[in-house]
């Protein structure tokens, strides 16, 4: 069993305690008002109420035990997260040129030709994000992080449902670990990449963000629009200074949703048929007749 664990047996526990003594309490209080004497009945009724009492502070220390004592535990007892292995910089590069050549009757040529290139790096910090450092304390080399842990849930200490692979819409994604050995304004980073891309980086100095202490739990977290969960591989890459720590990977699967377009009707003008003038009949020309002269 570990301390967490520990930690909310002993909680329980006091709040099935307070409830038993609380009732026990109770039915002194009501039992004293039975009894005939005086000083008997005055006893009883004050043994009654230190009970209750006593049944209140263990119901306050069953709920501040696992909000604001864990924290103060660990602080005296720092969790050991297993520290993951430094990849060393490894350059395979294989190329296996096997042709193949048969002659028959038919003449055919199969050539077999299979290039095979492995390169695996060690991340670094871009320029533009060394450039947004705004700590000067040197960092501990000592410190150390536990693999990180991807959910789109989180409680405070543990990722909820932990996975490596999620279905479109994301939503809110956080990275949970464990660390220790971290030293109070420190710059630490965190890079979310995708597909080898930089796509949202998160550093502060440690410290700022309440709870980040020497040793504890922490997370990195990014909520983009859902529209930028595209599928394929994302990594994220933590550093406390300019040295790197831990790396994790997890995969979104499906395509985004597509929005549904809203048509708008447009008016439709109706045409007014207009009059066509008539045209008057013109009068007809009369022609005088005319008279010749002998």
């Amino acid at each position: 069993m570990d301390i967490h664990a520990g930690i909310l047996a002993a909680a329980l526990l006091a709040a099935v305690g307070a409830y038993f003594i609380a009732r026990a309490g109770i039915r002194s209080i009501q039992a004293a008002r039975k009894l005939t004497f005086y000083r008997l009945r005055k006893q009883r009724t004050a043994g009654g109420w230190r009970l209750f009492f006593f049944a209140l502070f263990l119901f306050g220390f069953a709920f501040w035990l696992p909000f604001y004592g864990e924290p103060k535990i660990f602080e005296v007892f720092p969790p050991s997260p297993t520290p993951s292995l430094t990849p060393t910089i490894t350059l395979t590069p294989t190329i296996t040129l096997t042709p193949t050549i048969t002659l028959t009757p038919t003449i055919t040529d199969t050539p077999s030709v299979t290039d095979t290139l492995t390169p695996t790096s060690t991340p670094f910090l871009p320029p533009a994000i060394e450039a947004l450092f705004e700590s000067v304390v040197t960092p501990n080399p000592q410190a150390i992080f536990s693999p990180i842990r991807f959910s789109t849930e989180y409680d405070g200490i543990n990722a909820i449902n932990p996975q490596t692979v999620f279905q479109n819409p994301v939503g809110h994604m956080y990275g949970a670990f464990s660390y220790d050995e971290m030293i109070q304004g420190v710059q630490w980073t965190a890079l979310w990449l995708y597909e080898g891309k930089l796509v949202h980086p998160d550093t502060h100095p440690w410290g700022t963000i309440p709870g980040e202490t020497t040793g504890g739990y922490g997370y990195t977290d990014w909520n983009p629009d859902p529209g930028e969960w595209l599928p394929g591989t994302y990594e994220v890459q933590i550093f406390v200074g300019l040295d790197w720590k831990v790396v994790g990977q997890f995969i979104v699967q499906g395509e985004l949703p597509t929005p549904i377009e809203t048509i708008t009707p447009s008016p439709t003008v109706t045409p007014i048929p207009s009059r066509t003038p008539t045209q008057a009949a013109s009068p007809a020309k009369t022609i005088a007749p005319t008279t010749s002269t002998p």
